[in-house]
């Protein structure tokens, strides 16, 4: 029971985490304008209606304010000055003074060469 409770409280997190509250809450504001403009206009025009964002109900209203305040939270927590420590003006690589080029080998094609090991004796498994 506390493990389950323990993963339903992960998936909460995790959806507001993501925003997906907003999808949500967005998906019941659509349905229930949907179903309010049903009772007075055609299905067609209750879709149109709905969905062209002239006529906001006020939990669409709610929602978009909540959206625009979590955004400029996060903008603004965002924008952070980076400071890097000085560094010297005459940076120069230096060349090592002993260079060795070293033979390229291939031990790959060198472990093909070997024998397999014999196998064991089959009367041995029986």
């Amino acid at each position: 029971m506390l493990v389950r409770f323990g993963k339903f409280l992960v998936v909460v997190a995790l959806v507001a985490m993501l925003g997906a509250h907003w999808a949500l809450l967005q998906t019941v504001a659509w349905t229930t304008m949907l179903a309010n403009n049903l009772q007075c206009c055609s299905f067609h025009n209750a879709v149109v209606k709905t969905f062209d964002g002239k006529h906001p109900c006020p939990l669409c209203r709610a929602i978009a304010a909540g959206q625009k305040s979590e955004q400029k939270k996060e903008f603004a927590a965002q924008m952070q000055k980076l400071e890097f420590l000085p560094a010297k003006e005459n940076f120069v690589l230096v060349a090592p003074t002993r260079f060795q080029l070293l033979p390229q080998t291939n031990t790959f094609a060198e472990s093909l060469i070997q024998k397999p090991l014999t196998p064991p004796p089959r009367g041995f498994f029986v």
